[in-house]
């Protein structure tokens, strides 16, 4: 796990639900064939309403038409991130998409365990809310190490919440890597 990262911010409101993250009507495709993951990248965040709750600083799409992988690798939430159903799809099409981390206020847990157990990308926490203060497109540094996050676009730097106990989990890949790892289960 890399210990510092770059990105460009891609900012959400509050309460954004599996749904708007990969609508159930996407989930047709297979995770496992080369090609049609390719349409969970597509459709990653195409279930985010263009006003309201979705896009508080516009109508900037996540994803461009035609395009499976997004410019905006650090997705900056609100309350409740990933709330609604407990579908694995959810962060398995960001992480298509070419999401590294999100930074939201407060997850759904299953949601944050699904991210987590999955490597699908690193869920942090942050202080504050963060939704008012960054904007899409900023450009981000992450430092894991220093827990915080850098607006360089702003000049601006603001404290992330340890990672904790899941730590060892990211950095081992994912839950089954970290068990083998560990010797929970033979390698």
């Amino acid at each position: 796990m890399k210990e510092k990262f770059e990105g460009r911010a891609y900012v959400l409101g509050n309460n954004v639900d599996t749904d708007q993250i990969i609508p159930a009507a996407h989930l047709v495709y297979s995770l496992s064939d080369p090609e049609e993951r390719k349409k969970y990248g597509e459709y990653a965040l195409s279930g985010v309403p263009a006003e309201g709750a979705g896009l508080p600083k516009g109508n900037t799409p996540f994803i461009e038409e035609g395009k499976w992988q997004s410019e905006y690798s650090v997705i900056i939430g609100g309350k409740n991130f990933g709330c609604g159903s407990s579908r694995e799809h959810a962060p398995a099409c960001m992480e298509i998409a070419g999401v590294q981390a999100v930074i939201a206020e407060s997850y759904a847990r299953i949601f944050y365990r699904n991210s987590v157990d999955g490597g699908f990308f690193i869920p942090f926490e942050s202080e504050k809310l963060l939704t008012e203060e960054i904007n899409t497109g900023d450009e981000l540094a992450i430092d894991l190490k220093a827990n915080t996050l850098t607006n360089r676009t702003q000049n601006k730097t603001y404290s992330l919440k340890p990672l904790g106990d899941v730590k060892d989990i990211i950095e081992a890949g994912n839950i089954f890597e970290y068990a083998k790892k560990t010797g929970l289960i033979p390698a």
